[in-house]
């Protein structure tokens, strides 16, 4: 690797598994000391011991993004571990919620309030508190910083079933460009990736494999599927001087679906028909 953030301090949210576990390797691997933090204290102090053993600088820190009090320790935690902040990563996403047994996301027609504010706390809430914390330790310091944004394809391009989350990550987009404008005094740069279909579940193997499901996805992507490294390298570019000139963008890596409105052949035929 090239150092491409030699001497940089990196706090990677959600990073005990999935994409957050990719950037935070891929960081480390780059010179970054790097806090690994999630909810789950043995995936994150593996992946710290893993980024270790292979020579690079990391520590766990357990946190819940979704209450604020947690939130703030996570950076004063990582400030004085490090001595700094310059790379805050926002990846933490409430994924029970969106996609697995516990589910609550829905047509906003049959959205409990409820439900919406447990998504949101972890998927939105949590995110403005990073960045409240995560911006104000990197004023503090006066070295600038940047912000990257996990954001996801689901903001520009409909979804059924999936309200609550679908306005997070607009709302993530939109904030992205106005904290962009905000903080450009104080050298910060922010600005977000929106993710595709990343193969890091059983769900997205359950969709790939599935009869109707698996044809529409594959001819929906231009290149292939994603893997949680396809996002650690668009990451570790906007953290690293290279984007020194970006901030306020959306950056798209979804394998080229949100520009491709072809459908299988077989399905073409059929609408042609009818």
């Amino acid at each position: 690797m090239s150092g491409r953030l030699e001497g940089r301090v990196a706090l990677v949210t959600g990073s005990t598994a999935g994409c957050g576990a990719a950037i935070a390797r891929r960081f480390a691997a780059e010179g970054a000391k790097v806090v690994v933090t999630g909810r789950n204290e043995a995936r994150g102090r593996a992946i710290a011991a893993e980024i270790g053993a292979a020579g690079g600088i990391a520590t766990f820190l357990r946190a819940d993004i979704s209450d604020e009090a947690q939130v703030d320790a996570l950076v004063a935690g990582t400030v004085a571990a490090f001595g700094g902040l310059d790379i805050l990563v926002n990846n933490a996403s409430p994924t029970e919620l969106q996609r697995g047994s516990e589910r609550v996301d829905a047509p906003v027609t049959r959205l409990a309030t409820a439900d919406m504010d447990s998504l949101w706390r972890g998927a939105l809430y949590g995110y403005f508190w990073m960045c409240r914390y995560g911006i104000s330790a990197m004023i503090e310091s006066g070295r600038g910083g940047s912000v990257v944004n996990i954001s996801s394809t689901v903001s520009v391009a409909g979804v059924e079933g999936a309200d609550a989350y679908t306005a997070a990550k607009g709302a993530i987009n939109a904030t992205t460009r106005s904290m962009a404008v905000e903080y450009a005094p104080h050298g910060i740069r922010v600005n977000a990736i929106l993710l595709g279909l990343i193969i890091t579940s059983d769900v997205a193997e359950r969709l790939i494999a599935d009869e109707q499901a698996g044809p529409l996805l594959r001819v929906r992507h231009l290149t292939r599927f994603g893997r949680p490294e396809d996002i650690a390298g668009p990451a570790l570019f906007l953290a690293s001087d290279e984007a020194a000139f970006i901030t306020g963008s959306e950056l798209r890596a979804d394998g080229g679906t949100t520009i491709n409105a072809r459908f299988p052949a077989d399905r073409m035929h059929a609408r042609t028909k009818a």
